[in-house]
């Protein structure tokens, strides 16, 4: 399973890149290699401030529907343009092409609360 070191993780299998006051989200290798074929997105949060641990949307694989989670608190600034037309890109890269949102940090302090790759590689072995 790939497991970026530079990543921050939740126990929900969701990751977050931080770049300055702005952060990209996503789910994990892991996450997408369990749910399968993902066929669709639903991300309709643009606009709005989530508190962490608040969905933000949902992912339909072909095995199931599962939520998607906020790691930290944070204003949705933008949803991922490419996966409305190709939401498989998650599946081929989970940490890179296939980020799901951008968002602008509401609570940067709870940030300390997520997994490093050493502890999130833990979680899933």
């Amino acid at each position: 399973m790939n497991v970026p070191q530079n990543l921050k993780f939740t126990q929900d299998h969701e990751w977050i890149r931080i770049e300055s006051d702005c952060a990209f989200v996503g789910v994990t290798d892991y996450a997408q290699s369990n749910l399968g074929d993902i066929v669709f997105l639903e991300i309709e949060t643009v606009g709005e401030t989530l508190a962490k641990s608040e969905a933000f949307g949902n992912i339909e694989a072909v095995k199931a529907v599962e939520e998607l989670y906020m790691p930290v608190s944070g204003e949705v600034l933008e949803i991922n343009p490419a996966l409305e037309a190709s939401p498989e890109v998650v599946n081929k890269d989970p940490y890179g092409e296939g980020w799901m949102v951008k968002i602008k940090l509401t609570d940067p302090s709870e940030l300390a609360g997520l997994l490093d790759a050493a502890a999130y590689t833990k979680l899933i072995s």
